[in-house]
């Protein structure tokens, strides 16, 4: 009979704990802050280049307006702040991570480690689906839809918060995939309870989508489709390390025995 040791957690004091995470946050807020020095330097150019979508879209003669004093100036500071965050997040989850980690068993790190991963790629890749494809034609549809006699004219700041808006609610909806697999990983759901619920899911999706963008068809569908496109790659994800949890399982029990 042979067995393995039986891994042991790192324990600490709650002081301890303390000081870890206030050195982790320390160092988040510290590539924040490096990231946001640059951002800040080219903030105008940035703004331009968040703006492009709309701007192409406005009708001749028509521009972006600026409805408040200090908006020239508080808006590409607060652009370039949630940039330099954008772009630090992976040092910013890698602290998170390193502060939760010596709390995780290894076969607990073996699979929360890639679904870190996964979670900062879906996220990236929602934001740039976003930019890249749905913002053309949302404002589109927009620009089409203004009716006679008014001039579309937006301002920078309320133009700002739409698209962060938008920004984070297509990121978390790209989350699906990660939200399905930690489900039945967890065992809070059953992997054939999803399956069965599809078509409450491909509901949900509309709702969902209905209630993160604009009042239109077009916008809600290009969200809504993909949410429910990745939740079927989730579904896919969570049998995939299923299957490997069991081989795992399988093969400790044959070195046990």
């Amino acid at each position: 009979m042979s067995e393995e040791p039986e891994e042991k957690l790192a324990e600490g004091t709650l002081i301890s704990h303390l000081l870890e995470l206030r050195d982790r946050l320390i160092r988040a807020i510290m590539a924040v802050g490096l990231v946001f020095l640059p951002c800040m330097f080219y903030s105008n150019q940035i703004f331009t280049f968040v703006a492009t979508p709309l701007r192409e879209k406005l009708p001749k003669g028509t521009q972006l307006i600026a409805t408040t004093v200090m908006s020239p100036f508080t808006t590409p500071f607060k652009l370039s702040l949630f940039v330099a965050a954008f772009i630090a997040m992976p040092i910013i989850l890698y602290q998170l991570w390193a502060f939760v980690a010596p709390g995780l068993y290894r076969h607990e790190k073996r699979f929360a480690v890639p679904l870190l991963i996964s979670a900062i790629l879906l996220f990236y890749i929602g934001v740039v689906f976003a930019y890249f494809f749905v913002f053309p034609v949302m404002f589109q549809f927009f620009a089409a839809s203004t009716p006679h006699g008014v001039s579309m004219m937006t301002d920078i700041n309320a133009y700002l918060d739409f698209v962060i808006t938008m920004f984070l609610a297509f990121g978390a909806a790209f989350e699906v995939p990660v939200a399905v697999v930690l489900l039945v990983l967890t065992g809070v759901v059953r992997l054939e309870k999803l399956r069965d619920s599809r078509r409450y899911v491909l509901i949900g999706c509309f709702v969902v989508a209905a209630l993160l963008t604009p009042p239109d068809v077009v916008s809600q569908s290009i969200m809504a489709v993909p949410m429910y496109l990745l939740y079927e790659g989730g579904l896919v994800m969570a049998r995939i390390m299923l299957k490997m949890r069991r081989e795992t399982s399988d093969s400790k029990e044959i070195k046990v025995s």
